[in-house]
């Protein structure tokens, strides 16, 4: 197959197209670098990058009208700056629309998008979110600029009529990972920095298990609309620290500081992944202590200079 991959020098791109890219399909990298690496994606015959923004359509079809994609898989976003709302609509809304004009243009098969979890908000009707929960993105529920504007994207998609599948993540780890609590644990750990930890509770996803998924709707399984792509489990803040001490084979003096959750933080987000295991034959298969052993060997290798907690970039240094 021919897959363009927007933002895939990114976190979750760049693991896909390396999968792809050994699977022996081409693939077509299109990234502005605000939040991605440019050593994350290695030379090979089979992939072509172009450094640029998806906001720009100029730059959107040239990438389409040379490559001619079969399919599409949309994983740029802008959430570096939380207090950047133009940014954040160039990129998320019309960013999207651009990849929707080139795609429909070009006849592509499929278009397969990435939501964030936060278009439910941080006041959840149920707990696990099932696909019929409400969309909250806006500030009386939690919601930021970021929830807003990939919430608008997707809608986006869904009106332009393309086949597409909307897999909504849980939070996403590993290799390659520089946003959430893991990068800021392994950044102050390794610094001999303080760290603290929210009493709160999260489901997390391995990158590995989050591609297989996605390579699946590739192939064609599932159907057009909404999926979850998640573990069906949450994990407290503090069962990541203490993982990630593991992993670094590192014993505190004193236990880490545990902080109450504000009273905008939900105590835990959990994502029902029932449609998906069940539609793409599917399951999670990496424990997460796993995991995480995995991508602070990544951190390790490759090192942090940046983080982004909560769509707040943190310096690593800091």
């Amino acid at each position: 197959m021919k897959i363009l991959i927007t933002g895939g020098a990114g976190f979750i791109g760049s693991t896909l197209a390396d999968e792809l890219l050994d699977a022996g399909h081409h693939v077509f990298v299109i990234d502005n670098y605000q939040t991605g690496r440019r050593d994350n994606n290695k030379s090979h015959p089979n992939l072509t990058v172009l450094e640029g923004s998806i906001a720009d359509s100029t730059t959107v079809n040239k990438a389409f009208d040379a490559f001619k994609p079969e399919k599409v898989v949309h994983a740029a976003a802008a959430y570096k700056d939380p207090e950047n709302w133009e940014e954040d609509t160039l990129t998320n809304i019309m960013g999207t629309i651009n990849i929707i004009r080139a795609a429909k243009r070009h006849n592509v098969s499929r278009l397969i998008y990435f939501q964030t979890s936060l278009c439910y908000g941080l006041k959840p009707l149920e707990q696990p979110i099932t696909l019929t929960h409400p969309l909250y993105s806006g500030k009386s529920n939690g919601g930021s600029s970021y929830a807003i504007t990939k919430t608008a994207g997707e809608q986006f998609i869904e009106l332009s009529g393309i086949d597409f599948i909307s897999f909504r993540l849980a939070n996403a780890y590993g290799p390659r990972n520089l946003s959430g609590p893991l990068p800021t644990f392994f950044s102050r750990l390794t610094t001999n920095k303080a760290c603290f930890v929210m009493d709160t509770r999260r489901d997390f996803i391995y990158i590995k298990d989050l591609t297989a998924v996605v390579i699946k709707a590739l192939n064609g399984i599932g159907s057009k609309g909404y999926y979850h792509i998640s573990s069906g489990s949450d994990y407290s803040i503090k069962e990541l620290f203490d993982s990630t001490l593991k992993a670094l084979n590192i014993k505190l003096e004193k236990d880490v500081e545990v902080r109450p959750r504000g009273e905008d933080d939900v105590y835990t987000i959990l994502i029902d992944p029932s449609k998906t295991n069940k539609d793409f034959d599917w399951k999670v298969n990496t424990p997460l202590e796993s995991g995480i052993k995995n991508a602070i060997e990544w951190y390790k290798t490759h090192g942090i200079t940046q983080t982004f907690t909560h769509l707040k970039a943190v310096s690593g240094g800091k």
